[in-house]
């Protein structure tokens, strides 16, 4: 499904009055549990693509609570954040509300979600890691995963027919030699796999990949690990992908990669798992081709494993000032829950929990982005990390690194003392 998440939290400043707001460390589940009004916002991915699972959610808590009035409004992505923003400083706040995973942080940083008790919510033993890890700050949880979106690998199956390959790599080794085949026959005007330079989620990945991290916590402190011998593994594969394969140019981000695949002028890409379909759209596919041509793979790690994806995604907080917290939980339970889980699998989702991702692997149509799924990471949960991706500090190393302008050392060195000056500040 076709859904772009806000990385950059950049909140610094909002919601001068949460501290301040009350609500007790621990959470209060009986709070607000009489409430006779519930407001709920959602993107408007739950409005066009799923309806009919807010109604079943709305229901399962009017059927409790009779007489209980339930407001919905949705926003889009962009717009979301800044309307929060603004009504979190006021006593007039929703009661549920949707964040893209990577936006939880600097909210829970700044207090202004109310703490939950996970074993209340359906599959909160078997959530998938990196949606756990985007609801938990300091030992607690101040959110539910609502569901999951992957990243793939996917190719040109011509343009591998063309060189004799004609099934999806298992191993890096298959990968790179499909690669460099595809690479010498076509030329140096081609990208044998379109990976745009600044894109950190899929650096990440080598990194990962590699036994390395972003960040790393010591006694209450993070300190950043790029420069570690790990972490220079992966960004040094990382580099002689792009320096092999990436012929475009080495100074853009994967914002438009999609519409760059589907002109035709490179073979892979390596991202969210909607964009090889999107591609494909008429509007977009400038080759007439792409329709049957495309085909997802899980992406085979160096390490030899399949490579660990950025998990994106989404989950529902509570905000602390909202006076209807228990009713709120119970929405939100409803909602994500069992059933909830299965109307948005219907959907093409990817759901919140690992004993539902194993059933999608046994279907051809849902295998792939499922098998990749199950191995991720996910943002150093630290309380600057916000303004880490605010100053874009691995956007900047990467294109050194990806243009030359400084060695994967240098560059790496750098980007940890820019993320050491603010990843521990609130």
């Amino acid at each position: 499904m076709k859904r772009k998440l806000t990385a950059a939290i950049g909140i610094a400043g909002m919601m001068i009055s949460i501290a301040a707001c009350g609500g007790s460390d621990d959470g209060d589940s009986a709070k607000g549990a009489d409430a006779k009004e519930l407001t709920v916002w959602l993107t408007v991915d739950a409005q066009n693509n799923w309806p009919t699972l807010v109604k079943a959610a709305d229901k399962a808590v009017q059927k409790k609570h009779p007489g209980i009035r339930i407001k919905h409004e949705y926003y889009g992505w962009p717009d979301k954040n800044t309307k929060l923003d603004a009504v979190l400083a006021t006593d007039k706040v929703p009661d549920v509300v949707e964040m893209g995973n990577t936006e939880m942080l600097g909210y829970m940083v700044k207090g202004a979600f109310a703490p939950v008790e996970a074993g209340k919510f359906d599959n909160s033993g078997a959530w998938l890691d990196g949606l756990k890890a985007s609801v938990t700050y300091e030992g607690k949880t101040y959110g539910v995963p609502y569901y999951a979106g992957g990243r793939v690998a996917n190719w040109r199956k011509d343009v591998a027919a063309s060189v004799g390959v004609k099934t999806p790599p298992k191993t890096y080794k298959e990968l790179t030699a499909a690669l460099d085949k595809i690479q010498k026959k076509e030329g140096g005007k081609f990208s044998a796999w379109y990976q745009p330079t600044r894109d950190w989620y899929a650096a990440m990945s080598f990194v990962y990949d590699a036994g390395g991290s972003i960040a790393k916590e010591d006694g209450g402190t993070w300190k950043g690990s790029l420069s570690s011998p790990e972490s220079l593994k992966g960004l040094t594969e990382f580099k002689k992908v792009v320096d092999s394969y990436m012929h475009g140019d080495k100074t853009k981000d994967e914002s438009d990669r999609y519409i760059v695949y589907g002109q035709g002028k490179s073979a892979m890409i390596f991202g969210a798992a909607w964009e090889g379909a999107t591609s494909a759209d008429p509007k977009n596919d400038k080759t007439g081709k792409l329709k049957d041509n495309l085909e997802n793979f899980v992406m085979p790690g160096p390490s030899g494993k399949n490579m660990p994806v950025f998990l994106g995604g989404s989950d529902l907080a509570i905000p602390v000032k909202s006076k209807a917290q228990g009713v709120a939980a119970e929405w939100i339970n409803a909602f994500t829950g069992k059933d909830g889980q299965k109307g948005l699998i219907a959907k093409g989702n990817l759901p919140n929990n690992k004993t539902d991702l194993a059933t999608l692997k046994d279907d051809p149509a849902t295998a792939v982005p499922a098998t990749a799924a199950e191995s991720n990471w996910f943002v150093p949960m630290a309380p600057g990390w916000g303004q880490v991706e605010k100053a874009q500090v691995l956007q900047k190393m990467l294109q050194n690194i990806g243009t030359g302008k400084k060695s994967v050392e240098a560059a790496a060195k750098e980007a940890d003392a820019a993320i050491d000056k603010v990843i521990n500040t609130k």
